[in-house]
């Protein structure tokens, strides 16, 4: 059985955080693969925001194709939508029963796990890497941080970039 981490994410767009970090999870865990999982939409950010899906998913490919273990993927692209990461769990173990799935989340979507949906759901059937972000759990403490398949990543590195910051320079 394949031990796969799920990296989801707008990357909007994807940038050398996200693939440093991508490199460092596949390097220091005992997953298999890392899917970087390009969301369609996300159900707790304002619509309008994003790119285009395919220039996004192209974007990732390009970014990843040279590093073993990392895939950039598309699963979501034909889930309904808003994409809940408790359906699209759902249908990666439907789709890959062959496969065991680990979800790969920041320090800040730990701090509001619990306004997920299905959280709990995710947290009883699937481990959950979290990996640090810079002024998140610190400061902000999630209800959630005692759950028994939670994984904290304490000695991934912190990057100083995000997508928000580039898309704001770009403007």
């Amino acid at each position: 059985m394949a031990k796969i981490g799920i990296y989801g994410g707008s990357f909007n767009p994807v940038h050398f955080g996200h693939v440093g970090l991508a490199k460092w999870v596949i390097e220091h865990t005992d997953l298999d693969e890392l899917w970087l999982l390009v969301s369609p939409n996300n159900p707790l950010k304002p619509a309008g925001m994003l790119a285009p899906q395919e220039e996004r998913l192209a974007a990732v490919r390009e970014a990843v194709k040279d590093i073993k273990g990392l895939v950039a993927s598309d699963f979501e692209f034909s889930l309904p939508r808003p994409s809940y990461t408790a359906n699209t769990l759902r249908a990666l173990q439907k789709a890959y029963p062959q496969h065991e799935f680990t979800l790969v989340i920041g320090e800040d979507n730990m701090a509001i796990f619990d306004q997920w949906r299905e959280s709990q759901f995710i947290l009883e059937n699937f481990r959950v890497f979290v990996y640090p972000r810079k002024g998140t759990i610190t400061n902000h403490p999630s209800p959630i941080t005692n759950a028994k398949n939670i994984v904290f990543l304490a000695n991934a590195p912190l990057f100083n970039i995000s997508s928000t910051e580039i898309r704001k320079k770009r403007s």
